[in-house]
């Protein structure tokens, strides 16, 4: 089953060291780790690669707060990240910082190879400070209203609604988020990549490489490749924490320059400690890589890894990614994570409550390889976890491994009904899963056998045989000895997900799990250890106690940190998305009062209404028409409609692509003056409302499904 064996350079966006590690940030690292995991289970060399992301304004402002150094912060911060990676088995190979004469001396090499290509250029920008902070402001410490589509309170680099990039000064109304007070313009000079002149290789790269998600080729086809490239500003004036640029004194390099180039320097590092050579993972010969590198993102940072990274690494001379797999983000129980609900959730709360491997598997379950976000939802998770992995796979261990601690497993496997030869067929089908990143196909998969496994105990009750006496002994022994060799398989297929349970599954029997192949061939005669409990139901109190202990922590928090005068009211993270940590929200009445609730209907009359998950293939003003934009949405393979829906204003059409909405799929198509209307999408507005909110399925959900 092992194909040939492949050098896999793997990495994760780079935490940045101003915050604590939270479970958004692990849907990333979960990911990426199960990937890294499957690879070296097949055989494969795979290197996974990681380091502190530390340099900028925020680093800079936080320590002054907490009056100590910069490096002190960031030593504090990268000792909590291990502990909380550890605690979760993220397994890197090498965890660097940004801020090591590594990393210095390649951003150095990088700079040389941009000023060889005549790359870097220089000019007077016009900046934002804060007079009262005494600094220039950073994208990430200024808010405003987006100047593209209007969105109010944006941070000052990109847009969450539209997707825009642009510099702090362009936006409109801007506010400082240190001082509250309104910016002033200042003029400094500025050093520039002018990226335009990489145009023709971005455009080639990211639109035919297949390194990248269709939907964000398409996007940074519509959304930037489409017009000239926009020199990138790559340097900042002091004050600021990084690395000062050697043939420009008084500038910096700006974090997003020195961060990416964060995985050379963690594999130069890392090479060094392990023997081995920097140029055989990065250098390439002619068109050809030396390995395949594979990135880890979110898709907040979907631009500076599709197009500045690509265009540093070319102009360098050095590998490309073969793949970046870029992720949403994530919600629980629906919304965005919130302070003010107990549920922006640190790694180290869950860790105090719960097992980290039911939630590797949660995620695993969820994730399929694509962009759209992924909702923990805790009620799911207690189910799923409860059903799946106790009731399921521990349950196969725990009903059958008793009655082989005296005798071990029989010599020659048994005859089962061609389960376990059923289940080795499946690893093709969930290796090609877990190599495309769908995980949760192959979780459905190694479920399906795990269902198979329980039906066969369930028909041959092996506790009725036990009670049968010696005549049965042999029977029993052989049901336990198949039971058991089913739970190794399935142990083996999840050992990417579940690398600890793998480990008390190898003490148990057949010692630890080292192969994939492992999966394909049956144990005979091995001891079997005395069974100790693998795992243990979730209990909705250890949940009620999370959530109590992640609000008083937020409670605590905020009575300690310094007022920061922003929406958030905390220091924006780089690359995290954004929270809520106002007050528990009082909801009116003023809605319902202004459209009370409608006649009561029968559950007959409701379930005429054809309820669907769409996705939005195409958006576009209707010029003519003041509150429109036409959809095309597709409703699963060829099905797709047109329908016009009253958002315009509202929803810029680029915010709307490749986002899921529900729609009423049996409404009769209405002809309007503009076209033919083939459906409604279903959004929320009422009094007191200041927009039209589209309805959003949980991640996971597919077109065509109907809502029940």
């Amino acid at each position: 089953m092992t194909d040939h064996a492949r050098r896999i350079l793997v990495t994760s966006a780079l935490p940045y060291a101003n915050g604590h590690i939270h479970l958004g940030h692990l849907v990333e690292y979960i990911q990426t780790d199960i990937f890294v995991r499957f690879q070296k289970l097949r055989g494969h060399q795979a290197v996974y690669l990681c380091a502190d992301d530390t340099h900028g304004t925020a680093i800079m402002i936080r320590a002054q707060a907490e009056g100590r150094s910069e490096r002190e912060l960031i030593a504090a911060m990268r000792e909590a990240h291990l502990a909380d990676f550890g605690g979760f088995q993220i397994g890197f190979d090498h965890y660097g910082s940004t801020d090591s004469e590594a990393n210095r001396r390649l951003c150095g090499a990088i700079w040389q190879s941009l000023r060889a290509r005549g790359l870097v250029t220089s000019r007077d920008v016009q900046q934002l400070y804060d007079t009262k902070a005494g600094v220039f402001l950073a994208d990430r410490f200024v808010r405003g209203t987006c100047p593209r589509c209007q969105a109010a309170d944006q941070y000052g680099d990109s847009c969450e609604q539209c997707g825009a990039a642009y510099t702090p000064a362009d936006l409109v109304d801007p506010v400082s988020t240190l001082s509250g007070t309104r910016p002033e313009v200042r003029t400094a000079e500025h050093l520039f990549v002018t990226l335009e002149q990489m145009h023709a290789f971005l455009d080639e790269w990211t639109q035919r490489s297949g390194a990248l998600d269709p939907r964000i080729a398409n996007y940074l086809a519509g959304h930037f490749l489409c017009d000239p490239l926009r020199d990138w500003d790559i340097s900042r004036p002091a004050p600021y924490f990084g690395f000062e640029i050697p043939d420009a004194p008084g500038h910096y390099w700006y974090v997003w320059f020195d961060a990416p180039i964060g995985y050379l320097a963690a594999t130069s590092e890392w090479c060094a400690a392990n023997g081995g050579s920097f140029e055989s993972w990065w250098h390439r010969d002619g068109s050809a890589p030396a390995a395949e590198i594979h990135h880890f993102i979110g898709k907040d940072i979907t631009y500076f890894h599709t197009l500045f990274w690509p265009a540093m690494l070319e102009a360098a001379g050095l590998a490309l990614p073969k793949q970046v797999h870029i992720h949403g983000f994530l919600t629980v129980n629906g919304q965005k994570m919130s302070k003010s609900r107990g549920t922006f959730l640190l790694a180290r709360t869950y860790l105090d409550h719960l097992d980290p491997g039911m939630l590797r598997y949660y995620y695993a379950a969820k994730l399929s390889g694509g962009i759209d976000d992924l909702d923990l939802n805790l009620e799911e998770f207690t189910a799923k976890v409860n059903s799946d992995l106790v009731g399921k796979v521990v349950n196969l261990a725990s009903r059958t491994a008793r009655w082989l601690e005296q005798t071990g497993l029989a010599t020659d496997y048994p005859a089962d009904g061609g389960l376990f030869a059923a289940a080795a067929a499946d690893g093709t089908a969930i290796a090609e899963a877990y190599e495309a990143c769908d995980f949760a196909r192959a979780m459905r998969t190694i479920m399906q056998a795990a269902d198979r496994a329980n039906a066969y105990v369930d028909a041959e009750q092996p506790w009725k045989l036990a009670k049968a006496g010696p005549e049965s002994a042999a029977k029993l022994h052989d049901v336990a000895s198949v039971a058991i060799n089913l739970f190794r398989q399935i142990a083996v297929y999840l050992a990417p997900v579940l690398p600890a349970f793998a480990t008390q599954v190898g003490d148990l029997v057949g010692g630890p799990i080292l192969s994939w192949e492992e999966s394909q061939r049956p144990l005979t005669g091995q001891p079997v250890g005395s069974f100790r409990s693998l795992m243990r139901r979730v209990e909705p109190a250890q949940i009620e106690s999370m959530l109590a202990a992640s609000l008083a922590q937020a409670k605590e928090s905020q009575a300690k940190a310094p007022t920061l005068h922003t929406a958030t009211n905390q220091p924006p993270t780089k690359g995290t998305m954004s929270m809520d940590s106002a007050a528990s929200p009082i909801d009116s009445g003023e809605a319902l009062a202004a459209e009370p609730l409608a006649p009561e209907c029968t559950i007959d009359d409701f379930m005429k209404i054809d309820l669907r998950v769409a996705r939005v293939l195409a958006a576009e003003e209707v010029p003519e028409a003041k509150k429109l934009l036409k959809l095309t949405i597709s409703l699963g393979g060829d099905a797709t409609r047109t329908v016009f829906a009253g958002i315009k204003g509202f929803h810029t059409p680029e915010s709307l692509v490749g986002r899921l909405v529900v729609v009423v799929a049996n409404l009769a198509p209405r002809q309007m003056k503009f076209g033919l209307s083939e459906g409604m999408v279903a959004a929320a507005s009422g009094a007191g409302a200041t927009g039209v909110y589209l309805l959003s399925p949980d991640s996971g959900a597919l077109p065509g499904m109907r809502l029940h």
